[in-house]
């Protein structure tokens, strides 16, 4: 039964956005949602956490779940990105298996479904990155397809997009709309997500720190909001006056080692500067305001063996989860 406010025509579908690391998740994402809300770089693994993403064509609500990338890995975090990815399957009406058309097909096809370790619904594959290879539309996709069904049965289309050129994205999203199903909107204020602006910024300080760090350091770097004061909820506001600062916010970059707080830090402090600079743009992007942003570096050994950390960045534990520390 649709909700009374809603229009009798509304259609919704949930789809699940699955792959490799590095294999254009977030990209594609973004494209179809016209704004840059999931954070991308050049680095794999940048995604942490699942979460909603959602546009609305005509009366047809899409919600993409963003994922992190599937890998194989016995490090705690990486068991517990790997379960935040199988967890994104959960309650969806489609999966898209995202494959990077610049790499060997088969060896991502089959790791995947290793990786995966559960049944999946309705799967689609998107070939991705075809604006990098010449002459893409020539390939012999439709044979590669009926292969890859003999490992994943569940598939049942295929595609070959680019993020870059938006090459055959309008037709994949018309598929979506096509395979929706009638029913309310799930979000039907106006949100794009299921996360709130608290939790956006602290993608995108981490987004800046992985763009300007190199090494190793990103990997062994994590990002905690330890305070979000939106002034949007003051009385003065309220009354019309608006506040001159929209929301004031302090994080705390953690890192592993003290070697690596002093490169974070950067010389006369010119690194953490220049990551707050230009992660407090993309902040007032998305709240339409000044923010006043306050960060600092704290060496965590360890962080991503421990619990309490890794509990408090919304990774919980996973079923292949080792033991770890209980104490931050």
């Amino acid at each position: 039964m649709l909700i009374e406010h809603q229009h009798p025509d509304n259609k919704s579908i949930m789809v699940a956005i699955l792959g490799a690391p590095n294999v254009g998740k977030s990209s594609m994402i973004n494209y179809l949602l016209g704004l840059d809300l999931s954070i991308v770089t050049n680095k794999a693994q940048t995604t942490r956490n699942k979460f909603h993403c959602v546009f609305t064509v005509d009366h047809t609500e899409v919600i993409l779940v963003d994922t992190p990338g599937l890998h194989k890995s016995n490090q705690e975090l990486n068991k517990r990105l790997n379960e935040q990815a199988r967890e994104g399957t959960e309650g969806a009406d489609i999966n898209l298996l995202l494959i990077d058309l610049s790499k060997e097909i088969f060896p991502q096809i089959t790791e995947f479904k290793e990786n995966i370790q559960r049944e999946l619904g309705e799967t689609w594959i998107v070939f991705t990155k075809s604006d990098r290879i010449e002459n893409a539309e020539a390939l012999p996709l439709a044979e590669v397809f009926e292969k890859a069904k003999e490992v994943l049965p569940e598939l049942t289309k295929f595609f070959v997009v680019s993020s870059k050129s938006g090459d055959n994205m309008h037709a994949l999203t018309g598929a979506l709309c096509d395979s929706a199903k009638p029913g309310p909107h799930l979000y039907d204020g106006g949100e794009i997500s299921n996360k709130n602006e608290r939790f956006f910024a602290t993608e995108y300080i981490r987004e800046q720190a992985f763009e300007l760090l190199k090494d190793e350091i990103p990997y062994e770097v994590a990002v905690v909001v330890d305070e979000y004061k939106d002034m949007r909820q003051r009385d003065e506001f309220d009354r019309g006056k608006k506040p001159s600062v929209t929301a004031f916010i302090s994080a705390t970059i953690l890192v592993n080692r003290p070697s690596q707080r002093a490169i974070v830090v950067g010389s006369k402090g010119t690194m953490i500067k220049e990551i707050g600079t230009r992660s407090r743009k993309k902040i007032e992007a998305m709240v339409a305001g000044k923010v006043h942003l306050n960060l600092h570096v704290k060496v965590s050994p360890k962080w991503f063996k421990n619990n309490f950390v890794l509990e408090e960045l919304g990774l919980p534990r996973a079923q292949d989860s080792n033991r770890v520390w209980r104490k931050r």
